[in-house]
């Protein structure tokens, strides 16, 4: 992950900076333009299984008509020092009228509009383990996975020795509740209970 720029920026001074049509991603990190990796291989395959198998999930839940997963959106912390831009976000369609900045910017800044975020970890695990997890957290987001097909994560995260796991959390009494999952365990998740995949079956990404 390199740095777009250095000198600190308001959020809106962000997405005024955006590049339109750009074909790299961009978050904002505490005032900070960062330029992310760029989702390649593997990292691509499991993102788009999850995606795959959400969908199937939301039909599932007869959820298809107000559920759905953008091509892209950018979520605004509640300090709106950051922006985030999810591997895979789930929103609420009959909340989106509280958006006022989603018709015309695909900015999300309520937690009540997500169902679900996402991210499938590459280098910048940190962010996801430490920053991202915490500023969901304090959004009120109520679930919110971490796919690390890699063991990428330090070990203080995945355990020693490290392997691909999965990490759901769940906001409960507003912190969140961490379940992992590894091999051939059925992931759990609270929001998508017919969500009938192992992680093994996502690490292997079969699309």
């Amino acid at each position: 992950m390199s740095q777009a720029l250095t000198k600190p920026v308001t959020f809106d001074e962000f997405i005024e900076w955006y590049p339109e049509d750009s074909e790299v991603r961009y978050e904002l990190h505490d005032g900070v333009i960062v330029e992310m990796p760029k989702p390649r291989g593997k990292h691509s395959r499991v993102t788009g299984f999850g995606i795959n198998h959400l969908n199937i999930a939301i039909g599932n839940l007869q959820k298809e008509d107000i559920w759905f997963i953008p091509r892209e959106s950018i979520v605004k912390t509640s300090e709106g020092k950051s922006g985030y831009e999810p591997d895979i976000i789930v929103l609420d369609e009959t909340s989106l009228v509280n958006e006022t900045r989603w018709e015309s910017q695909s900015i999300i800044e309520l937690a009540d509009s997500i169902k679900l975020i996402v991210e499938v970890v590459s280098t910048n695990w940190r962010d996801d383990y430490c920053k991202k997890s915490a500023d969901y957290e304090q959004m009120g987001i109520q679930e919110y996975w971490i796919i690390d097909h890699e063991a990428l994560g330090g070990k203080r995260f995945i355990g020693n020795p490290k392997q691909p796991t999965i990490s759901v959390y769940q906001l409960i009494d507003d912190e969140y509740q961490i379940s992992q999952f590894r091999d051939n365990d059925q992931i759990i998740s609270p929001t998508f209970p017919t969500f009938n995949l192992t992680a093994k079956q996502i690490f292997n990404a079969h699309l």
